[in-house]
């Protein structure tokens, strides 16, 4: 897979288009507000970004990045993403999104969302954990003492390996943490949520790694704390 897509290109949109880059990806890149502004980071990024629209981009990408608020979701189009896989960044935050009486009740799960909206795609959920500073500071070389890891969750066992090698490529291990649903054990309020990748809970502004081991146990502490 040699081109990444990418609906939604704003903190962790863009910091994955730079990971990637940096990895020897090319990136298409699209937002809400249209191509043109977008030209600064096409600019940033060099001769492998591109921007266009969201459909294109979905087009376009071996590997597509979903990273719009959730209230937004339904404005991913289906058709061009049947057969591929689909990285889900997004969490439930109802200060931004609304209230959605399914995941209030915990029916389902934000990626289970996503996954449904397009029933023809292989959804995986990741880096919906991570703020964004760390995810482009924490990179770091296959076998590193000091790389990160960072969970997945996907109902297709080809789309996560998919996904790992994506992440291996850009510098990360994964924990797989089994279907979508179990998503829910890395989202907001969780263990696994942000503050295992910060040197000090109470200041995100630096980061610390957090391999393998560490994230298994934060999500084994979401599980004692269900």
């Amino acid at each position: 897979m040699t081109t990444l897509g990418l609906i939604g290109s704003g903190y962790i949109g863009g910091t994955l288009a730079r990971l990637a880059v940096d990895a020897g990806y090319d990136v298409v890149l699209s937002n809400s507000r249209g191509p043109e502004t977008l030209r600064d980071l096409v600019d940033e990024l060099g001769p492998r970004a591109r921007a266009a629209t969201a459909l294109e981009a979905a087009q376009a990408g071996d590997l597509v990045v979903v990273s719009v608020p959730l209230k937004a979701y339904t404005a991913v189009p289906p058709e061009p993403l049947a057969g591929k896989v689909v990285l889900d960044t997004n969490n439930y935050y109802p200060q931004r999104d609304g209230q959605i009486a399914e995941l209030d009740s915990g029916a389902t799960t934000s990626s289970e969302l996503l996954q449904r909206h397009l029933p023809q795609a292989r959804v995986v959920k990741v880096f919906n954990n991570i703020n964004f500073r760390h995810l482009r500071t924490l990179p770091r070389p296959a076998g590193a003492a000091d790389r990160s890891a960072l969970p997945i969750a996907g109902d297709d066992a080809d789309a996560k390996a998919v996904a790992t090698s994506f992440l291996d490529q850009i510098g990360y291990d994964a924990v797989d943490v089994g279907p979508l649903a179990e998503g829910r054990r890395y989202e907001p309020g969780t263990p696994a949520y942000g503050v295992i990748y910060s040197a000090d809970p109470t200041d995100w502004e630096h980061e610390a790694p957090a391999g393998s081991e560490k994230v298994r146990q934060a999500l084994a502490a979401a599980d004692s704390a269900a």
